[in-house]
């Protein structure tokens, strides 16, 4: 009986180096974002909230989420410029930002990242300053609307997260 446990923890843990390899997908608003490690997709919770993606990373307290959002009916959500006036509004003061348009295929993402004492917190409650935190935001066209992507944690957190977060936001028009 023993002999039989070792091969059946071997393949348990070749199963698992397997499974964390792969890719994963979310579905919002008829696009196909691409994950992998550290990346995984959880339940989502919410009215507008259309998927989740979380990661643990070293330097933060627990799991960060980025959260894609989408609101129905053509312009939902609201244009670009009031989500970038809204997302630099949930910080205390300026903070450091830098926008940029990236082009995917044609289509234009607009993509703000954001540093310094962040409001933390539901949109109509009570807030908690988060200092030296930052935020990754996009705007992803999707049809008549579009999907917005928020990322938020702790900026060394969200620095070692950047470049896969322009990958997953790019990712539904990558060929």
């Amino acid at each position: 009986m023993k002999y039989l446990l070792i091969p059946t923890f071997i393949a348990l843990i070749s199963l698992t180096s397997v499974v964390r390899g792969e890719e994963g997908k979310l579905e919002v608003n008829g696009l196909t974002f691409k994950f992998a490690t550290p990346w995984a997709e959880i339940q989502s919770t919410g009215m507008f909230r259309a998927g989740t993606l979380t990661a643990k990373v070293e330097g933060a307290e627990k799991p960060v989420e980025a959260v894609f959002y989408s609101f129905p009916g053509p312009g939902g959500g609201g244009d670009t410029e009031a989500n970038v006036k809204r997302w630099l509004g949930q910080f205390q003061g300026t903070p450091e930002s830098k926008r940029e348009e990236l082009d995917a295929g044609g289509k234009k993402i607009t993509l703000v990242t954001a540093t310094g004492t962040y409001n933390d917190g539901p949109p109509m409650g009570a807030k908690t300053p988060r200092e030296n935190y930052s935020l990754i935001a996009a705007i992803v066209p999707a049809g008549e609307s579009n999907i917005f992507v928020k990322l938020t944690g702790p900026k060394d957190a969200i620095a070692k997260l950047a470049d896969d977060f322009k990958k997953i936001v790019l990712s539904p028009f990558a060929k």
